[in-house]
């Protein structure tokens, strides 16, 4: 049997998170339904998916729809990585904005990913309705951006009239200081702009969900099931042998969606290459008192500001829940909580007595061209990966366009489509490159630039 090539972050359980405790309540009053024990014999599928996270999960669906024959597997539990750390908010949205696409890539590029990004919301909404995912507490509220400076504000204006004028998307529309400051209940922005296609989720419900689901109808899930070693077939039916410590699968196709924790093992780490993996971290105060709750963001969206180090905040499990990059810490360390927390007191002064009960971060797959890939990376195996911060809906949406490329499908998917793998350039200096540009970014945030 082979000794797993595991990186150290495997071996830890998943962080203390609100979500972690807030599933915990759920299954105290309904026993969650068991998704799998790991692999513990040879097996054959004609697709083996790595990864249980939300593109995994997601293409697990569309094969099994198809009826193709497949199995998920994964180093960790269902949700260990992003897909039950993040924030838990649904966008229709990339890193790039639709300007930005247009200037770079031209108008039909634009419209087309616009398409995509709203295909992202709907992918989520028909999975809530499909496995009745009523724990996932899917809120289709919309997203707040708050400007911090007018000249931040006059920008987002500017990309909300293009899009109108340019897409005929009348879903952003601009809310001005008052409006902001009323339904916010911070001072702090001078106005903002309401995207309506997006809404809030319990993330790791959400995984859970789609799991049991999958599990239900059939398709196994192995967790605590690394794959060490992955070769092509030799001497029989093309395809690919995946290694794992309780047995070897054969399968004819590969979907390789571990994101930015494919390092986990050496048979994954060539697809980490593709990432710059970024640290996100989240605290969630204790709940708020009465007086607080029915102040601060009233219409229960989600929120973000415009600085280049971007805070986000929402309200859920009547707590205040405040997140953000860190790039100077390591995953697991307390590096990045407190300069949270006085961000968040910076923009909600009220909030500056309260305990922080939880605290928790992960890791974001950052692209060299800010936008997610799916593509081949050879002819048996397929990957999807680099949500860039915006991977709930993304993720759900390119797990199926992943599975479609394994079956030899070609479906839309304008800039975010990739033959062959293409490693971020000087991968190995990526640590203190994002310290630099990190730093360069608090900078021009802090002068306002």
């Amino acid at each position: 049997m082979l000794a797993p090539a595991l990186h150290n972050d495997s071996q830890r359980p998943q962080p203390d998170s609100l979500w972690r405790a807030m599933a915990a309540r759920v299954a105290q009053r309904q026993p969650p339904v068991s998704t799998g024990a790991p692999l513990a014999r040879d097996l054959a599928v004609d697709v083996a998916v790595i990864g249980a996270g939300y593109s995994g999960l997601s293409a697990a669906y569309a094969l099994q729809k198809r009826g193709v024959d497949c199995a998920v597997f994964d180093a960790n539990p269902v949700g260990w990585g992003a897909s039950g750390r993040n924030g838990g908010v649904v966008s229709s949205k990339f890193r790039l904005s639709f300007p930005q696409i247009d200037k770079l890539h031209g108008l039909d590029a634009a419209k087309r990913m616009h398409r995509l990004a709203h295909d992202g919301v709907r992918v989520v909404e028909s999975f809530i309705d499909e496995f009745k995912l009523e724990r996932a507490h899917f809120e289709h509220t919309g997203s707040l951006r708050c400007a911090h400076t007018e000249r931040a504000f006059a920008a987002i204006c500017a990309e909300a009239d293009w899009v109108r004028t340019q897409l005929g998307d009348t879903s952003m529309t601009v809310q001005p200081r008052e409006e902001v400051r009323r339904e916010t209940g911070s001072s702090e922005f001078v106005g903002g702009v309401l995207s309506a296609d997006a809404g809030t989720i319990l993330p790791l419900e959400y995984v859970y969900g789609l799991a049991r689901g999958l599990t239900e109808r059939g398709v196994p899930i192995y967790e605590a099931t690394p794959v060490v070693e992955m070769t092509r077939s030799q001497g029989g039916p093309a395809g690919v042998v995946l290694r794992t410590p309780g047995g070897t699968v054969r399968a004819r196709q590969v979907i390789v969606a571990t994101n930015a924790y494919s390092d986990l093992t050496s048979a994954t780490a060539a697809y980490q290459r593709e990432l710059v993996p970024f640290r996100s971290a989240m605290i969630a105060t204790e709940r708020l008192p009465a007086e607080l709750d029915d102040r601060l963001m009233t219409q229960r969206r989600s929120y973000t500001e415009t600085r280049r180090m971007m805070k986000w905040f929402r309200k859920v499990d009547g707590r205040m829940l405040f997140g953000g990059r860190d790039a100077f810490g390591k995953e697991g360390q307390a590096t990045g909580f407190d300069a949270l927390q006085r961000a968040m007191v910076a923009l909600f002064p009220d909030l500056a007595d309260l305990r922080i009960e939880y605290q928790w971060s992960g890791y974001v797959g950052m692209t060299f061209n800010a936008l997610p890939h799916a593509g081949r990376s050879d002819d048996a195996t397929t990957f999807c990966l680099g949500y860039n911060g915006a991977g709930v809906a993304m993720a759900s949406l390119l797990g199926q366009h992943a599975a479609a490329l394994a079956l030899g499908e070609t479906p839309e998917l304008a800039l975010l489509g990739q033959q062959g793998l293409r490693p971020v350039p000087f991968h190995s200096l990526r640590a203190p490159g994002v310290r630099v540009v990190a730093a360069w970014y608090q900078f021009l945030d802090a002068v306002g630039a």
